[in-house]
């Protein structure tokens, strides 16, 4: 057999070229656990709001990975001494970091399988590829799990200016095409700085940790939270949630082997098994599209309705306002769905909902954004701009929705 070349180039619309920099970061790309990621979509059911949104989890992963090698490249240049082992950690953690996530991102946490999160499955498939690969990710668990005795590599995972947050915001940016999330991830990196084992960013970057944050907030106001594309995630746990439902009760659904064992059994943490893990590596969109399209013509009125709504885009009418709805505005909604097409109460209750939504760009007492200064004063971003916004940025801003059908 032919040898393969494992030093490949990926070419990425965002950043161009990106280097896979050895072969066990080119076996663990090409691995089936993390070849299912090319089937899980980064925006969940957002295209039906922005439809350039088909990108996935892969290419999120691969771009976190690409910033993560600047990152490192940028901090050596200052200084800061990183082994190869501690390199290889840091680009295996943040290539694996979204590797938990199920079918549409974010719908099967809320639905089907319960009180068990995407960052657990992400570690549960982390330690099974670490027995294969003959411990050789022992490293990048412990910097995932935050548990490194160096915080800053730590930060550079998961905090509040990691690789994750600089790729995804740039990339979903491009790819729905809203251009207030267009941050510069180039400089933001190129200004990063380790001072007492935390990260830091030079006082020259202030302005782009400044833009990032706006950015933040207005992406998740224009697209994250868009209502839209929120009435279409409900949606879209509810279908999940009413098939489970179904499939309790002995009804038969037409569903792959993998959406059937999720719905025939009750997964929650403490029965999350090895078995379950290879089982769940098998689900992704394609089984929850090809089910729905079944669905959309089963005699259950709330399975046939929802997915339906789903296949073609005709979803719930939905409210946003800055005060709760009213409890007898949504019995109105409700009894008249009833009445309309003779159903319950608890099956007009998927069709008429509140909720909530919270943006809260940046977070004053998690992590910080730290600004180191010419004199060597480190502060946090908040004190250090003369961005009045950014203090209004550190408080969470709620809104509240109502879901229902269009007359």
């Amino acid at each position: 057999m032919n040898k393969v070349n494992k030093l490949k180039i990926f070419n990425d619309p965002i950043y161009g070229f990106i280097t896979i920099p050895n072969s066990l970061i080119f076996d663990l790309i090409a691995h089936k656990y993390f070849q299912r990621l090319r089937r899980i979509s980064q925006m969940g059911m957002t295209y039906l709001v922005y439809p350039g949104a088909h990108h996935t989890r892969f290419h999120h992963a691969m771009g976190s990975m690409h910033l993560m090698q600047k990152a490192v490249n940028v901090l050596r240049f200052k200084g800061v001494d990183i082994s190869q082992e501690e390199e290889d950690a840091l680009l295996i953690a943040i290539l694996l970091h979204d590797i938990g996530h199920g079918p549409f991102s974010h719908a099967m946490e809320h639905s089907i399988v319960t009180g068990v999160s995407h960052e657990a499955i992400s570690l549960l498939f982390m330690e099974r590829l670490n027995q294969e690969f003959n411990g050789s990710l022992t490293l990048a668990i412990q910097v995932f799990k935050g548990e490194y005795h160096r915080n800053f590599m730590c930060q550079l995972i998961s905090s509040q200016l990691d690789m994750d947050r600089a790729d995804y915001l740039k990339r979903d940016s491009f790819y729905t095409g809203v251009a207030e999330g267009n941050i510069n991830a180039e400089r933001l990196i190129t200004m990063l700085n380790v001072v007492d084992d935390e990260l830091v960013v030079e006082e020259k970057g202030i302005y782009s940790v400044e833009k990032f944050l706006v950015a933040r907030r207005l992406m998740y106001w224009q697209v994250y939270l868009h209502k839209t594309s929120v009435v279409a995630e409900q949606l879209l746990m509810r279908v999940l949630k009413r098939a489970k439902e179904l499939s309790n009760k002995g009804v038969d659904l037409k569903a792959s082997s993998a959406l059937t064992y999720f719905l025939k059994n009750d997964i929650n943490k403490s029965n999350f098994t090895i078995d379950t893990l290879d089982v769940f590596a098998h689900l992704d969109d394609y089984d929850i599209v090809s089910a729905m399209k079944e669905w959309q013509y089963h005699d259950d009125f709330v399975l046939k309705n929802i997915c339906s709504m789903i296949i073609n885009r005709d979803l719930l009418k939905v409210k946003l306002k800055d005060k709760k709805h009213k409890i007898e505005d949504v019995q109105a909604h409700k009894e008249r769905l009833m009445k309309q097409h003779h159903i319950s109460a608890e099956e007009a209750g998927y069709f008429v909902f509140t909720g909530e939504v919270s943006n809260q760009a940046y977070e004053l007492k998690s992590q910080n954004i730290n600004i180191l200064s010419k004199s060597g004063k480190i502060k946090d971003i908040v004190k250090a701009s003369d961005q009045l916004n950014l203090k209004a940025l550190s408080k969470p801003v709620t809104k509240y929705y109502i879901c229902y059908p269009k007359e």
